[in-house]
């Protein structure tokens, strides 16, 4: 056969996900790279993780630490995890049977959604949430029902996710601290959460991933320090967010021992196992130094109060941070462009790159002027940036 003879064209895929294009912190940290503008959009620090635990991933690959980990996680890691979570919760979660250690919190995410979710049964979201969420139930042939938070608090209105309870509801999803607000769920919110799941069959994700990331001396009100919450609950967490080192892409899920199971089914055929060496860090880490994460809220909280100081000299408007790090401003009185467009022209024209709130939405609020901006930076870029936003 001749090879300039003519072949059939293989048609393009049909799309499983039609509404799923680049993610917002890849355009807009391009933007930025193109337009050396600050980048206060895409949320991770650029300072560096603890010298100790840079050390100690070192020694772990000059060890030999470099081959398969166990699918669950290794057993020290596992451990040092579980006296954490004694530590912070007062729950001390079965070292073997309930923590998996994961390719960083979206896998975790990720496989907890596709352990239980069954195709067509209904997954209840908190708009504004985290961009993974969507996709990853629609991979499962799940269906996302979007329940708006108050457009103003990002406090959940329990009415309305009442009414949004349907006999396919499968699973619900919780984010405290709250990306992108930072707001956090009280202890009031926890009871309505209890009273609403309480005689269901509905299961819960709660995504913790800045859970040490909390201000002004709050109590993070995890999942795990209530009994019949976390009978039905994955809770999920991460290393990156917690040790400056997003790009090591380590997290983990607590899960009961049936949650668990079926969670692995997923995790090992998704990453199977988690970079061995980081894991071995992390584990001398926590148990050597727990004044690491007992202290994160105090290290980010003047960094926070002094980026919310200088906010005040331009024309953004800060709303309240209770935890993690992110600032949403009101850009109301600087423009009445919408908040894509307004990210897109503060990065090319002015030199700073912040996060549009309507990718957070199934469908955002009508006439919402907020951006987000992340102030864990080196104060030289919080700085850099101020400067930039003064002119505005």
């Amino acid at each position: 056969m001749s090879i300039n003879a003519s072949t059939p064209t293989v048609p393009a895929p049909e799309t499983k996900l039609p509404k799923v294009g680049t993610t917002i912190f890849t355009v807009m940290s391009q933007l930025a790279a193109d337009h050396d503008a600050v980048n206060l959009g895409q949320g991770f620090p650029d300072f560096d993780p603890p010298e100790r635990l840079v050390e100690a991933l070192a020694r772990a690959m000059r060890d030999g630490r470099n081959q398969y980990a166990p699918m669950s996680g290794i057993p020290s890691l596992r451990e040092a995890i579980a006296e954490k979570t004694e530590r912070c919760y007062g729950y001390r979660p079965d070292v073997d049977a309930e923590i998996t250690v994961t390719s960083g919190g979206s896998e975790a995410i990720l496989d907890a959604i596709h352990a239980v979710v069954r195709p067509g049964e209904e997954v209840i979201v908190l708009d504004p949430c985290y961009d993974c969420y969507e996709p990853a139930i629609e991979m499962a042939g799940g269906v996302p029902v979007h329940v708006p938070l108050d457009p103003h608090t990002f406090a959940p209105d329990w009415d309305l996710i009442r009414a949004a309870v349907t006999p396919r509801t499968r699973m619900l999803m919780i984010n405290s601290p709250h990306n992108p607000s930072g707001a956090m769920l009280n202890a009031d919110d926890i009871a309505q959460l209890c009273a609403l799941l309480r005689d269901s069959e509905i299961y819960l994700l709660s995504d913790e991933v800045y859970e040490h990331i909390v201000f002004d001396g709050a109590r993070h009100e995890s999942v795990l320090r209530y009994p019949e919450l976390r009978e039905r609950a994955f809770v999920i967490s991460s290393f990156g967010k917690t040790y400056h080192c997003t790009g090591w892409k380590v997290g983990y899920c607590v899960a009961p021992p049936a949650l668990s199971a079926e969670f692995r089914k997923v995790h090992q055929y998704n990453t199977f196992c988690t970079f061995a060496p980081a894991q071995f860090a992390f584990a001398e880490m926590i148990r050597d130094e727990p004044e690491h994460y007992l202290q994160l809220g105090a290290f980010y909280q003047p960094m926070r109060d002094r980026f919310r100081e200088q906010l005040l000299t331009t024309r953004f408007k800060p709303l309240p941070v209770p935890g993690g790090y992110f600032q949403l401003v009101d850009y109301s009185a600087v423009s009445d462009l919408d908040d894509a467009e307004f990210c897109r022209w503060l990065a090319i024209e002015h030199g700073v790159a912040a996060i549009p709130l309507s990718p957070f939405y199934g469908t955002p609020p009508a006439g919402q002027r907020l951006v987000r901006l992340c102030f864990a930076k080196s104060e030289a870029t919080r700085d850099a940036a101020i400067k930039r936003l003064e002119k505005l």
